[in-house]
């Protein structure tokens, strides 16, 4: 996750405060800059399993991010990866049944489309859909409207099963059961060979076959069936990187106290409480020591 190091503001009251200055930790590009370039496999698998470890890290603190793609992560020459761009996350202790408008439309997991109640599972669809766009080069769901993004799933993946439709409401069941029966393409065909860097890798789990069946698993129809990402960073294709003490070195994910977003509070004091953060921020760190002193 990209690091805080310092907040400012240059305004020294409440009534003048309208700045906020926020400084991260500087990476060289955003990952959609990697899109298009022909990564072996030992990239795509550390590149995935960085995301998986920054969403491990926002999962156990209770929060869903509900925006991951290529321009909401950034990379470095050294192939670091860093998660941003927290606009939409939210505490998975809402029970989320809202607008189909939270996750970039190609990222969007099928049961956000069809307004259905999702979990924090819906950010391994986006990382799922991610993955196959470093390994293609090409968006896998281009949909150009809510609609198409629906028709663009069904055509590859096929129709979902009786289970799955049977917890959609009423009224997307019969869409559904009106639409001619879809096969999908099987993965093999959707991730051919020769979409894969022909190169070797030192580590033997790193194969295309691997890196299907790990799609497969991340792009399950049915939420109930796809990876949490404590499964997904066990997987052969992913665990190759798996070093318990990477986990150990962030301090322990703090509970998201989420009752502040339940708040119906006005602008003025929204504003209040921002100020009141920048000022506790400026008070506690340094750009030079950004950890609170």
């Amino acid at each position: 996750i990209i690091k805080l190091l310092y907040a400012y503001t240059p305004q020294r009251t409440l009534e003048t405060f309208r700045d906020v200055y926020i400084f991260t930790e500087l990476m060289d590009d955003s990952l959609r800059s990697v899109i298009g370039k022909q990564l072996d496999h030992d990239r795509i698998s550390f590149l995935v399993y960085q995301m998986l470890c920054g969403i491990r890290y926002l999962h156990a603190a209770g929060i869903i991010h509900r925006d991951l793609k290529p321009s909401n992560m950034v990379v470095s020459y050294n192939c670091d990866l860093k998660i941003l761009d927290f606009g939409l996350a939210r505490s998975v202790e809402t029970t989320f049944t809202m607008t189909q408008y939270v996750v970039t439309r190609h990222y969007r997991a099928p049961e956000i489309i069809l307004q259905m109640e999702y979990d924090s599972r819906v950010d391994m669809w986006s990382i799922g859909c991610i993955m196959a766009e470093l390994i293609t080069g090409e968006v896998l769901f281009p949909g150009t409207d809510h609609v198409d993004q629906w028709m663009c799933i069904v055509r590859k993946l096929g129709t979902p099963r009786p289970e799955f439709i049977a917890r959609t409401t009423p009224g997307t069941q019969r869409y559904i059961q009106n639409q001619p029966p879809v096969p999908g393409i099987p993965f093999e065909h959707l991730f051919p060979d020769s979409v894969f860097d022909q190169s070797s890798s030192n580590h033997p789990q790193l194969t295309n076959e691997y890196a299907r069946d790990f799609l497969r698993r991340m792009l399950a129809f049915d939420p109930l069936e796809r990876c949490t990402v404590d499964e997904a960073l066990r997987h052969p294709y992913i665990n190759v990187w798996y070093y318990e003490p990477d986990f150990k070195r962030s301090p322990p994910a703090a509970p998201y106290d989420h009752t502040i977003d339940a708040q119906n509070l006005s602008v003025g004091a929204w504003k209040k409480l921002l100020f009141e953060e920048i000022q506790d921020i400026q008070a506690t760190m340094t750009l030079d020591d950004p950890e609170p002193r």
